[in-house]
Formats: C-alpha cells, structure tokens, sequence
C-alpha cells in the first residue's frame, strides 16, 4: 500500500492548504487554514474549489506583495508550493469518499504545519 502524500486528495489538500493561505496572507497579512467547515465543504469538490481560488491567485500574490516584509517574502514561497502542487493534468473532479477525505484534510493540516512552522510570527 502506498503512503497517503503519494495520492490525489493528500495533493488535493496541500494544494488547496496553500492557496488558504495565500488568500488569508492577501487579505489579513496573516497565513491561517481554512476553518474546518470550509475544508470539509471542499472534499465535495475539490478540483472545483482549487480551480477557483487559482483564478483568484495572482490578485492575492499582489496583495501579498505590496504588504512588504516578511508576508512578502512568505508569498513568495506560497506561490512556488501553488505551482509545484498543482497537477499538470486533469484529475478526479468527484466528490471523495470518507478515506479520501480524510486524506484531503490531512495534505491540508500538513500544508499549514508547514508554514506555521516557516513563519511562526504570521501564524501565532
């Protein structure tokens, strides 16, 4: 059996955790997750949810930016994980079944561990 990081919904979640937080750092100067009802509405979805939030990616890059400082420098690589995360082909686009799921949330949870652990001054 595989590990769970080599399959589609725990790429789906990492995916999905990065660009929360690239929409949070836009509007707060903060990175934070989703909340929970958020991700778990997202595992309806998430190939409809991720594409949404890709279309919306470079204006919160820009927001980013222009905060200068460290919520710049973190946009940065935010934007880099965006970009290695999403696949270069089209995948699943149903809903995931409850194993899947909890797959979602975990590359999610992951994702956030990741930048928390990174930039604790704009998680804290």
């Amino acid at each position: 059996m595989g590990r769970i990081e080599d399959g589609m919904p725990y790429r789906w979640g990492q995916l999905y955790g990065a660009l929360v937080a690239m929409r949070s750092l836009a509007g707060t100067g903060r990175i934070a997750p989703a909340p929970p009802r958020e991700v778990a509405a997202t595992t309806s979805n998430p190939y409809n949810d991720c594409k949404g939030l890709l279309r919306e990616v470079g204006l919160h890059l820009l927001a980013a930016r222009e905060r200068g400082g460290t919520s710049a420098d973190a946009a940065v690589v935010i934007m880099d994980d965006i970009a290695r995360l999403t696949p270069p082909r089209r995948e699943s686009r149903g809903t995931l079944d409850q194993r899947e799921a909890k797959e979602f949330v975990q590359g999610h949870e992951d994702r956030f561990a990741a930048y928390r652990k990174a930039w604790e001054s704009l998680t804290g």
